[in-house]
């Protein structure tokens, strides 16, 4: 056993993919008890609270980059706080162990528990602001869109990409009065839009595969930590993303240089946001178009997990069940 917690190479070791797998699969059940209860802070409780058991249990020295807040805002999984039992890789540690508490708490479909682990350093260290994202799916020139382009000129170029006229197009963007002018402007373009009320983590991974979810692009503002997991996840499954971190305010540029953030108004690539060997699970707490929501049988649970790895390029479905202790 000790020999398989050796990286193959230098890297994540291997077998650490199902350990995280076993991590959301925790998170998502303790969240799961509480769907459709209107109680988004204690969904979101405690599905930290396992998330975080779990991740103590694993023999890492770990130090969570991506968490519930600084310190002072998050008693657990607080950025900057060192998880595992101290022993084996340094680790970074991204999580949210509860993407989309509203849509727990109203049993609406998209619901995951979800984090990242990587080589010591990979991952962008991102205060808890909002960032402009564009994410499209692998198979494209390096640069094809972009942040600073408008929004039909982005279309339009991936319609070029694709060979296909711009009405063929959908664009995901979150249903925000922020959005407007955007939703206006892709729609402008020709393309449709399709709005979702949560879940951007899913939405930019909905990009890789836009045979099965119809999404051939992500356009928008969402949380930065968010931006980071998603990015953490086209690191292993393909795609092109930028970010730039929304800093519009003293308090919030201070918050980003104190977290080491230099250029204030950098625009982050893929490999900025994510680099090295990076592993992704997430599991599904409600149904939804990436993973099916935890069942709760009488005599057994039963959780749908993907494991993305970016050293192998492997993407693994774990379909679980779980009886003794009912976890």
């Amino acid at each position: 056993m000790a020999d398989a917690l050796k990286p193959a190479s230098r890297g994540v070791p291997r077998m650490l993919a199902l350990e995280l797998a076993r991590v959301t699969e925790r998170a998502a059940i303790a969240a799961a008890r509480l769907r459709g209860k209107g109680d988004e802070k204690a969904a979101d409780q405690a599905a930290v609270d396992a998330m975080r058991d779990e991740l103590n249990s694993l023999p890492v020295r770990g130090t969570v980059v991506i968490g519930e807040g600084e310190r002072d805002e998050a008693p657990m999984l607080f950025i900057g706080e060192r998880l595992g039992r101290g022993e084996g890789p340094e680790v970074d540690i991204a999580v949210d162990p509860l993407e989309g508490t509203t849509l727990c708490a109203k049993d609406m479909p998209g619901a995951i528990a979800v984090m990242a682990m990587a080589e010591r350093g990979s991952l962008l260290a991102a205060p808890d602001v909002y960032m402009q994202k564009i994410a499209i799916g692998p198979g494209y020139p390096p640069g094809l869109v972009d942040l600073d382009a408008s929004p039909i000129d982005n279309v339009r170029a991936l319609a070029r990409a694709k060979g296909v006229h711009p009405q063929q197009i959908t664009a995901l963007i979150l249903d925000r009065p922020r959005h407007a002018a955007l939703v206006a402007e892709v729609r402008e373009a020709g393309a449709a839009v399709r709005l979702i009320s949560d879940g951007d983590i899913a939405g930019i991974i909905f990009t890789a595969s836009p045979e099965e979810t119809g999404i051939d692009l992500y356009l928008g503002i969402g949380a930065a930590p968010e931006g980071v997991l998603a990015a953490a996840a086209m690191r292993c499954i393909g795609g092109q993303m930028q970010g730039r971190l929304i800093l519009d305010t003293p308090e919030r540029r201070r918050r980003a240089t104190e977290m080491g953030i230099v250029d204030l108004d950098r625009k982050y690539d893929l490999t900025d946001l994510a680099s090295g060997d990076v592993i992704v699970a997430a599991t599904g707490v409600t149904d939804g178009a990436l993973l099916r929501g935890v069942r709760f049988r009488p005599d057994r649970i039963q959780t749908e997990t993907v494991v993305y790895r970016s050293e192998a390029g492997t993407v693994r479905r774990i379909l679980g069940e779980h009886r003794r202790g009912l976890t």
